[in-house]
């Protein structure tokens, strides 16, 4: 009989991930949701002040829209998006007061969409985006996947995290800076930008050759009578500015990944529509329910402005009276950065979904580090966002009074 030989294993190489894909973060809003999950098991109600889904009814004329589509085939649909959604974003703009023409603009699926393209269509490898931080955390991912570097400069609560001086911001400007990105109201302080801070970035981005990209997702939540500045609004950089829009926040429709870009330089529009035609078409049905929801804006958004500016008012009443909390009251949009009496505020917010109830009742709340992109920035913040009703926003207060009270850090 002959002996069998054995057969020598090779070591046959392993296929590796790219660097991007290791570089992409987690959420600093949903890295939590186990733990949430977990508690809830466990019958403790969670108050999720953590993410900014707003409990205020979604237009019904939006679900009646949907209810009514009757065509026999859902087909792609344009890739800049429905015309008659957008001559809908086009009206809506002209009764804000900006004048907009309907190739002014393109429909994206969600604001994450438009602002993912627009990096893709203003900035090569490697170039560079001036943020101010804190700053909503999913532009790092998307700066990530686009192959963009953002350059923070860091504001602070003292000031109400508004603008710093112009010098400051110029010192940031390289060969490679392409744009200055801005939020306003902003995700996650609350700060409506100045007609004075709008005119320092229009003269930055005039004198340098920069794009503006302005998010101006919560551009209607503005309170005590402030008015939101447009970035459509600026002369003479017209070309340059290019609004992020979406309708998540504006008929609490975060499901339905609706959103737009504003941009009146034909050049840039017919550049990003490509990325557009590469992933098809936005979602048709949710498209058609916007439309709805735009043409019924005025009826529905006036309560929704009264509602948010009344639970921020009882939030701060609330926040009074809990020892060692600090924050400016936000100026817009429904959320806050507030510095807690902790060392470090994601221990904070774990402790609080796996080994804390009052009650049978906690609270969820978002680790404001992950809104900067500095080293060691934020680690004794959280952002809390505003979205649930006055009811539910005492219970939490009282909820988070006897956490920090307990809490040994």
């Amino acid at each position: 009989m002959k002996s069998v030989k054995k057969v020598k294993k090779s070591r046959a190489p392993k296929p590796k991930l790219s660097k991007r894909a290791y570089a992409m973060p987690f959420s600093p809003i949903r890295k939590l949701s186990p733990l949430a999950d977990e508690a809830k098991k466990k019958g403790i109600h969670v108050f999720h002040l953590n993410i900014g889904q707003p409990d205020i009814e979604t237009p019904r004329e939006m679900f009646n829209a949907i209810a009514k589509f009757r065509e026999k085939v859902l087909s792609y649909g344009p890739s800049g998006g429905l015309l008659d959604l957008r001559l809908a974003v086009a009206d809506y703009y002209r009764r804000v007061g900006i004048d907009i023409d309907l190739d002014n603009v393109w429909i994206t699926t969600g604001g994450s969409e438009a602002i993912l393209f627009t990096l893709m269509s203003v900035c090569d490898p490697g170039d560079e985006v001036i943020v101010f931080e804190p700053f909503y955390t999913n532009y790092i991912g998307l700066a990530t996947m686009a192959q963009a570097k953002l350059v923070p400069l860091t504001t602070k609560v003292e000031n109400g995290f508004h603008l710093p001086a112009q010098a400051r911001i110029e010192a940031k400007i390289t060969r490679k800076t392409r744009a200055i990105l801005i939020n306003t109201p902003n995700n996650p302080t609350g700060t409506v930008l100045t007609e004075e801070e709008m005119y320092i970035l229009y003269k930055i981005c005039k004198k340098h050759g920069l794009f503006l990209l302005s998010d101006e997702v919560y551009r209607e939540f503005v309170y005590d009578g402030r008015v939101q500045v447009s970035a459509l609004s600026l002369p003479e950089i017209q070309d340059q500015v290019i609004v992020l829009d979406s309708i998540s926040k504006r008929f609490s429709a975060c499901g339905a990944r609706v959103g737009c870009i504003i941009n009146r330089n034909k050049k840039v529009m017919d550049e990003i529509i490509k990325f557009s035609q590469a992933r098809l078409c936005p979602p048709t049905i949710e498209q058609v329910g916007a439309i709805a929801a735009y043409r019924n804006f005025d009826q529905y958004i006036k309560p929704v402005i009264v509602e948010y500016e009344h639970r921020r008012d009882f939030l701060f009443k609330g926040l009074q009276g809990i020892e060692g909390v600090y924050g400016h009251k936000p100026e817009g949009a429904f959320y806050t950065v507030l510095r807690l009496p902790v060392r470090n505020a994601d221990r904070f917010c774990n402790w609080l979904l796996s080994d804390f109830h009052h009650k049978k009742r906690t609270v969820m709340l978002a680790p404001a580090n992950g809104f900067y992109s500095s080293a060691n920035r934020g680690m004794n913040e959280v952002r809390i966002a505003y979205v649930l009703k006055e009811a539910d926003l005492r219970h939490a207060l009282d909820v988070l009074k006897v956490a920090l009270e307990s809490y040994k850090d």
